[in-house]
């Protein structure tokens, strides 16, 4: 099964990702930049100096003052996406599963880049040496022909072993050669926490989008009674007597982790999502990131 269908592909291709820093990328695309180049948009004068190339200055305007301006344009530049993808076990858990719904965000938002012809890298973590060729290719992805290889890469990932969220956006962050948006999708059940991780991307400069994904039995359990909980990725096991009271203060745990999160991002200037993985991909993509300004 494809991880986008051919109908959400082609109303994925009319979105632009909108970024409020401008690209700083080196490389040329048709993304908006403070650097000053000679595209058609124009930016700001300056005086001339021996030298300037004379068929940049504005006569119009040396006709009104009597002085030489050199005007200036902005470049269009791509802008580098980095989407960080949770592969650890805890997201193999849930009906739909949390790692299969997180796969059709990033290539959702993968596409969308490439469409805008911006520069994508799709950051699954923690390493799994046996798919060191499909994450390979998942770095340095460009151009709308790329995407079909993106795809298959993607769906070729795994969701295994135990995260490091915080060391894993902190390496993200200082492997940057430039800075640009950057997107999270993790269920951010880490006990090591997720603050001086999502901090780094921050200091570095980019832009921040986190997608935070919980199954639907983590957001509401159903079960009740004598249960033996298992940790997905450190395999330690718990029995508990889960009852209404219980199931209660559970609830009220989960909304009070979800809203520090909320409200940490907030204080930085990120944009916080809370998805169930049974959320209409659809009602996500084309309702609440374009919504929230995402993309348009």
């Amino acid at each position: 099964m494809p991880l986008l269908t051919a109908d959400l592909l082609r109303r994925l291709e009319q979105l632009q990702l909108l970024a409020q820093r401008r690209a700083r990328s080196v490389s040329r695309g048709e993304r908006r930049s403070r650097a000053r180049g000679q595209s058609v948009e124009f930016a700001d004068h300056r005086n001339y100096v021996f030298g300037d190339d004379l068929r940049y200055l504005d006569w119009n305007l040396y006709g009104r003052l009597d002085r030489l301006f050199l005007k200036l344009y902005e470049e269009e530049r791509e802008l580098p996406v980095r989407i960080f993808l949770d592969a650890s076990e805890s997201m193999a858990f849930g009906e739909p599963v949390k790692f299969d719904f997180a796969r059709q965000v990033a290539a959702a938002v993968g596409y969308v880049a490439l469409c805008g012809f911006d520069r994508v890298t799709i950051l699954p973590f923690p390493e799994n040496p046996g798919e060191a060729v499909a994450r390979s290719g998942l770095r340095a992805v460009r151009g709308r022909r790329s995407a079909m290889g993106m795809f298959q890469n993607l769906a070729q990932l795994t969701a295994r072993g135990a995260a490091d969220l915080n060391a894993a956006l902190r390496r993200g962050a200082i492997e940057a050669r430039q800075t640009g948006l950057a997107v999270v999708l993790s269920d951010f059940l880490d006990p090591a926490g997720y603050e001086t991780g999502l901090d780094a991307l921050v200091g570095r400069g980019f832009q921040v989008d986190v997608v935070h994904i919980l199954a639907p039995e983590e957001l509401a359990p159903t079960t009740y009674g004598d249960l033996r909980l298992v940790d997905s990725e450190t395999g330690a096991q718990q029995e508990v007597t889960f009852g209404k009271y219980r199931l209660a203060a559970y609830q009220r745990t989960v909304q009070a982790f979800c809203q520090r999160l909320r409200e940490f991002c907030a204080g930085r200037g990120i944009t916080y999502f809370l998805a169930s993985s049974a959320t209409p991909l659809e009602d996500l993509l084309l309702k609440q990131l374009r919504a929230a300004e995402v993309w348009r």
